[in-house]
């Protein structure tokens, strides 16, 4: 990355000083050594908000997330709604407790300080697809249908025996056709982008696989439905439809 004079931008998460300040410092310390002196600038952010601002300052300097899950999606989403996620191609020194950078494990960039900052600087970009949705967000990894409900049993009886599964009436249909109709519980929803489509897995009863462009779920209640997207919680909501965008990231790996 120093040998191609390329700028970056190391934005530090508020989240990541406070999980794992030395780390966050071998980072910084990593990736200025490597770019050289006056190629890198450091952002310290103060909250979540501040990622929308530090990416609009970013100018041509490739930007480089130092933090968890929640830090790389933030800055995902804000370069996606501002049109700019396709010539803005991010790195990520992962930073958290393991369930806090499975994302970022799962997407195959190193949870170890060192090897994320080396990876930034000598690897390569690749693309990665994405779930765009009809309210402007997008999912890197895993998307979930309902998202988990705390347990309904009093304390005192949890861990003796098994809570019936409950199931949701969704109405689920993959590039215009109907998969399931809503008059039966759907126990599970799973939809991934990969190869340029989205893999959709539906349970209840029976397991059903497509693979498709867009999948729209419609909940069949007056509640609507909850999911959860990159380990986050999101809705609840009538309807959503997710698109796949192909190659919609660039996210730089590891050489080979």
């Amino acid at each position: 990355m120093g040998a191609g004079g390329e700028q970056v931008l190391i934005v530090i998460d508020p989240a990541a000083r406070r999980a794992d300040g030395e780390s966050v410092r071998i980072a910084r310390d990593v990736l200025c050594a490597g770019v050289g002196a006056g190629e890198a600038k450091v952002r310290m952010l103060e909250g979540p908000q501040a990622m929308s601002r530090a990416l609009a300052r970013r100018g041509s300097h490739r930007v480089v997330i130092v933090g968890d899950d929640r830090a790389l999606v933030r800055a995902v989403r804000a370069l996606h709604r501002a049109g700019e996620l396709a010539v803005a191609p991010l790195a990520m020194v992962p930073v958290g407790a393991g369930p806090a950078v499975a994302l970022a494990r799962g997407l195959g960039v190193p949870t170890d300080a060192v090897a994320a900052s080396r990876a930034v600087l000598a690897g390569a970009d690749r693309s990665l697809d994405l779930l765009t949705d009809d309210a402007g967000d997008v999912v890197l990894g895993a998307l979930g249908i309902p998202a988990p409900r705390p347990p309904v049993l009093p304390w005192w009886r949890r861990g003796f025996g098994s809570a019936q599964v409950r199931g949701e009436r969704l109405r689920v249909e993959a590039d215009g056709r109907v998969l399931v109709v809503g008059d039966r519980p759907v126990t599970a929803v799973s939809v991934r982008a990969a190869g340029g489509l989205a893999e959709v897995v539906v349970r209840g009863g029976s397991e059903l696989r497509v693979r498709a462009a867009s999948v729209t779920v419609t909940g069949q209640t007056g509640q609507g439905f909850r999911y959860r997207a990159d380990a986050m919680d999101c809705g609840p909501t009538r309807a959503r439809t997710w698109t796949v965008l192909e190659g919609g990231l660039r996210l730089r790996m590891p050489p080979g």
